[in-house]
This record gives C-alpha cells, sequence and structure tokens, in this order.
C-alpha cells in the first residue's frame, strides 16, 4: 500500500514529462512509455548495499515485468558513467537513467529532499517506486522503500488486473 505524502505527485497525477540522461549519452523520459505501464524506481547512489540489492532484484525480475508489457526505469542522480560502471559490474538487465540536473523529475515528485544521518543535514533521495499507467497517470507510489522483497511487491502490483 502506498504511503501517503503531502508533497510531490501522488496517486491519480500525471508523471512530470521530463528528460534523463542515459548511460549510453542518450535521453529518455516518461512519454516514451506511454502506451505501456512503466515502474520508475528512484533510488539514492549506484554500487551501495541497498541499491545494488534492489536493481539486482528488478533485473531478476525484469522477464516477467517484460512478459507482462510492463517496463522498467531505475533512476539516481549519479551520472550516465557511474551508470554504466554500476550495470557492468554487478549484470544488471534493468535500464537506468540519470537525473542529475537540478529541478529534474525527482525535484518535480518531491523526492530529492533535505535528509538527516548522525546530526547532519545533506540532499538526498528518498528511496520511492512509481507505478505508472499507459496513460502516464500515477497508479501506485511505494515512499521510504524497504528494498526486501519490493520487486516482487511491484511485480504483484503491475500484473494485477
Amino acid at each position: 500500500m502506498s504511503e501517503l505524502s503531502d508533497v510531490g505527485a501522488d496517486v491519480g497525477d500525471a508523471i512530470p514529462d521530463i528528460v534523463l540522461e542515459t548511460p549510453d549519452g542518450g535521453t529518455v523520459k516518461p512519454s516514451d512509455f506511454r502506451g505501456q505501464r512503466l515502474v520508475i524506481f528512484f533510488y539514492p547512489k549506484d554500487d551501495t548495499p541497498g541499491c545494488t540489492t534492489e536493481a539486482k532484484d528488478f533485473t531478476a525480475l525484469k522477464h516477467e515485468f517484460d512478459r507482462a508489457g510492463v517496463a522498467l526505469l531505475g533512476v539516481s542522480k549519479d551520472s550516465p558513467a557511474r551508470h554504466q560502471r554500476f550495470i557492468a559490474r554487478h549484470g544488471l538487465a534493468v535500464p537506468l537513467a540519470s537525473d542529475a540536473a537540478v529541478g529534474g523529475l525527482s525535484d518535480a515528485l518531491g523526492i530529492w529532499t533535505e535528509k538527516q544521518n548522525y546530526g547532519r543535514s545533506y540532499m538526498g533521495m528518498v528511496r520511492t517506486t512509481y507505478l505508472v499507467g499507459a496513460d502516464g497517470m500515477i497508479e501506485r507510489v511505494w515512499r521510504k522503500v524497504r528494498v526486501k522483497d519490493h520487486a516482487a511487491e511491484v511485480l504483484e502490483a503491475a500484473t494485477a488486473p
């Protein structure tokens, strides 16, 4: 079940159509997936334990998402070059994109925010996943995601009738 928030986009809103950079030097935006459902999972940083597990879990289930006609896209603020290394190091099959620009998609969604750790404040990504309908409208939101079993839960929701 999605956790409700008073900031950012939520169920029933259109996903902002903001351009992201791909590791191969191209671009991608949510409207590129119109006509099919899309899972966009936002994670804090490549090559950290939770983010690596999450990307590997989505990779392990990619065939199931493909078979259901549901596209996947992982997004962080990491550079396209860092994404290339992350993909190669872990054999990832899920497409990744960089949202490094100020005012990017994570900013528009309200998930690039001030965080606190050991008394230190910094800007960071709140691990969040969006299920976007074929019409570009947000169908479901998972906020402050716990990685364990998350990809399987998203698959179940994305393939439910």
